[in-house]
């Protein structure tokens, strides 16, 4: 395992809503769909593999959250996602 894989794995943390919500409002945040491993997401943006990025972006993998997303996230501001932040971005799953 690589020195950057253990950490970005180290790094990962719980989140609320509440807390990712300034995130959003600088469009940072990014949805990691739940087949998909955060770290492998991470490494791709961080070691720049557009390759594998483009196409979970195309298949819809990971995608900025839509505005209705939000909505139900901000009436429920404690609701909680597994999180990792890789710069300028925090990439987030759904824990259900």
């Amino acid at each position: 395992m690589s020195d950057l894989r253990a950490e970005l794995t180290e790094s990962i943390d719980q989140a609320e809503w509440e807390w990712l919500m300034p995130h959003s409002e600088r469009d940072a945040v990014i949805v990691v769909a739940p087949q998909l491993d955060l770290v492998d997401v991470g490494m791709a943006i961080v070691n720049d593999q557009t390759h594998f990025v483009q196409r979970w972006i195309a298949e819809s993998l990971i995608y900025k959250p839509s505005p209705q997303q939000k909505s139900d996230w901000d009436l429920d501001q404690t609701k909680r996602f597994k999180a990792l932040i890789v710069q300028p971005y925090v990439l987030i799953q759904d824990e259900g």
